[in-house]
């Protein structure tokens, strides 16, 4: 049973000694702040294309759907016609479960449910064609490493193009190599270009997931520090596995609604705090080409 001390929800351990405290903060709860970091730098550089440039979007591509492009469709979806190509077909079930709140309340001239991405009967629209991408008003390609080729971006003939930077803080001389968007962005054809690039841990890669487990990796080890704490665990698995060799989206969706973190101590804290402190850290800005 769990009893309630200074609204810290808490279970007695073996003993009445020691207490198993939560976070009410849960995975996805996590993943949704750094997408919504991210799609919020998004929107902005759109509206300002439309504002100061003068070019309209309408119509919405994004390239690849787990999981920083199906959280940017769910953002977006009220405000364009958004389309989300995946090459695999089961993404389209990913993305028509995940639930994802409204854009953050600091959208500029008060626009917030303007865009809210829950309104009934908004379902975003999926294929696996590439084909579709060409002529499109705008192009989010979040594929990051090995995926749209250099030489299938120069076919490609877009209003605007923005691509997501894989790599945050070039501390990994390998993957730095690995990454190709510059020549991506060299070839595609488009006036506007873009760099989402996004950043704060010292991850080696800028993945929503990757910047996740980052979170609760650093969490788990802060709160090992604190006094009269036995240990700390947080629910983390091999997310790709799941959901691209086992195709299990029931499984992915139980473990990310599940709390983020457990501790096992004699003394109580705030477990949201050292997960926010983190989380506070990670920025992402819009860098124009």
């Amino acid at each position: 049973m769990k009893e309630k001390n200074k609204k810290i929800e808490y279970e007695t351990g073996i003993t009445s000694e020691v207490y198993t405290i939560k976070s009410n903060m849960r995975i996805l709860d996590i993943l949704n702040i750094i997408i919504q970091k991210k799609s919020l730098a998004i929107f902005k550089w759109v509206k300002k294309l439309e504002k100061e440039h003068e070019i309209k979007i309408n119509d919405v591509k994004i390239v690849g759907g787990y999981l920083t492009g199906l959280g940017i469709a769910k953002m977006l979806n009220n405000k364009y016609n958004v389309t989300v190509i995946d090459i695999y077909p089961h993404i389209e079930k990913l993305i028509d479960n995940y639930e994802i709140n409204a854009l953050p309340e600091d959208i500029e001239n008060g626009e917030k449910e303007k865009h809210n991405p829950n309104k009934e009967n908004n379902k975003i629209n999926f294929s696996q064609d590439l084909s579709l991408l060409n002529g499109s008003d705008l192009i989010i390609d979040t594929t990051g490493l090995g995926g749209i080729s250099p030489e299938q971006s120069s076919k490609i003939t877009t209003k605007a193009f923005l691509i997501e930077d894989p790599v945050a803080e070039d501390n990994d001389i390998l993957i730095k190599n690995k990454n190709n968007i510059n020549e991506r962005l060299i070839n595609i054809n488009s006036e506007n270009k873009a760099i989402l690039k996004t950043k704060g841990l010292n991850t080696k890669t800028s993945g929503t997931m990757t910047f996740t487990i980052d979170v609760l990796s650093k969490s788990i080890a802060e709160c090992i520090k604190k006094e009269g704490v036995l240990y700390s665990v947080a629910e983390m698995t091999f997310f790709e596995e799941i959901i691209f060799k086992k195709k299990n989206l029931k499984m992915f969706f139980e473990i990310i609604n599940s709390e983020a973190l457990t501790v096992s101590t004699i003394k109580f804290f705030n477990v949201d705090e050292v997960i926010n402190s983190y989380l506070s850290k990670i920025n992402s800005s819009i860098q124009i080409k």
